[in-house]
C-alpha cells in the first residue's frame, strides 16, 4: 500500500506541475517575448541533459533520429501553445489543450464507437461555452490558437507511438536529444532578445527554471517511472486530472474568472475528455466502460 501510494502521489505531482505549466507560461511571456521563452525553456532543459551525452549513457544513433523528428513536432506544438496562452487565460489554455485526449485517438485513425464521438461534441461545446465568456461570441486568437496546439500535440502524439513502436528507446536520452533540437531551432529567432536578458527580473528566471526543469524533465521522467509502477486506468484518472488544476491554479493564483457560462463549459470539456479517454481505453482492452470517469490517458504522450 505505501508503494501504491507513492506512486498515486508521484503522478498527482505530474498533474500538478502540468497544470499549472500554463500560468507559469503566461506570466513568463508578459515579461519575455515568447520565442525567447522557448528557446530557454528549451536550453536550460538541454544545458540538464548534458551528462546524458557522455559515457555509455549516451544516446544510441536510433534514439538521436528519433528524438530529432519529435524535438521538431514538439517544438510546433509548444509555439502554439505558448503564443495561445499569451492570448486567452490560463484556465481556458487548460481546458482546450485537453482535448488532445479525444482527438488523438481520431487522428490515430482507431476504429471507434459511435459513443465516442458523442463524448468529443460534449467537450466541443464546452469549450464553445468555455471560451464565450459573459455571453457566446466568436473565440479569441488565444483560445485558436491552443484548439491549434491540441489538434498538433495529438498528431505529435500518434507520431511517438509509431517512431518508437518496436524500438528500444530509453526516455532520458530520447527528451535530452529533443531538448537541443528545440534549442537550435528556437535561438535564432530569439537571438534578438537575448542582449535583453540581463535585465530580467529573478521571479522570471524562476519561472523559466520551472518551465524547464520541472514541467519538462521532471514530470516526463517521473511519469514515466510511475507508469511502469501501476495500471494505465489508474495512472490515466490521475493525469487526466491536469486540466482541473490549470482551471484552479487560473484562478486561485493568477485571479482569473470563471462566469456561469465557462463554469460549465469546463465541467463539460473535463467530463466529456473523461468520457471518450473511458471508451477508447474500453476498446482497446475489450472491455465495457462501467461508468464515464474511468479514463485511461495515452500514455505516450509528452510534453
Amino acid at each position: 500500500m505505501p508503494a501504491t501510494r507513492r506512486t498515486d502521489g508521484v503522478l498527482l505531482a505530474v498533474a500538478v506541475v502540468w497544470g499549472s505549466s500554463y500560468l507559469t507560461a503566461k506570466t513568463a511571456t508578459d515579461a519575455l517575448p515568447v520565442l525567447t521563452v522557448l528557446f530557454l525553456r528549451h536550453a536550460i532543459a538541454a544545458l540538464a541533459c548534458v551528462p546524458v551525452f557522455r559515457g555509455p549513457g549516451a544516446p544510441s544513433r536510433d534514439e538521436r533520429r528519433c528524438g530529432g523528428l519529435l524535438g521538431l513536432t514538439q517544438a510546433a506544438v509548444l509555439v502554439l501553445e505558448t503564443y495561445g496562452v499569451a492570448h486567452t487565460s490560463a484556465g481556458n489554455a487548460g481546458l482546450i489543450i485537453s482535448l488532445t485526449l479525444v482527438l488523438t485517438p481520431v487522428l490515430d485513425r482507431a476504429p471507434l464507437p459511435g459513443r465516442f464521438f458523442l463524448a468529443a461534441g460534449v467537450c466541443l461545446a464546452g469549450v464553445a461555452l468555455l471560451v464565450s465568456g459573459n455571453g457566446l461570441h466568436a473565440p479569441g486568437a488565444g483560445d485558436l490558437l491552443m484548439l491549434a496546439a491540441a489538434v498538433a500535440r495529438a498528431g505529435h502524439v500518434v507520431l511517438v507511438g509509431r517512431v518508437t513502436a518496436g524500438r528500444s528507446l530509453r526516455p532520458l536520452p530520447l527528451t535530452a536529444v529533443q531538448s537541443v533540437v528545440g534549442a537550435v531551432l528556437f535561438l535564432g529567432p530569439a537571438a534578438p532578445g537575448l542582449p535583453a536578458l540581463s535585465r530580467t527580473a529573478p521571479g522570471t528566471w524562476a519561472q523559466l527554471l520551472y518551465l524547464a526543469l520541472c514541467c519538462g524533465l521532471f514530470a516526463f521522467l517521473a511519469q514515466t517511472w510511475a507508469i511502469q509502477r501501476t495500471s494505465a486506468t489508474r495512472a490515466g484518472l490521475l493525469l487526466g486530472t491536469e486540466p482541473v488544476w490549470a482551471l484552479l491554479v487560473g484562478v486561485g493564483l493568477g485571479g482569473e474568472h470563471l462566469t456561469v457560462l465557462a463554469a460549465l463549459g469546463a465541467a463539460l470539456v473535463v467530463t466529456g475528455t473523461y468520457w471518450g479517454r473511458s471508451i477508447e481505453s474500453a476498446r482497446r482492452s475489450g472491455a465495457v466502460p462501467a461508468a464515464p470517469l474511468g479514463a485511461a490517458t495515452d500514455l505516450s504522450q509528452t510534453r
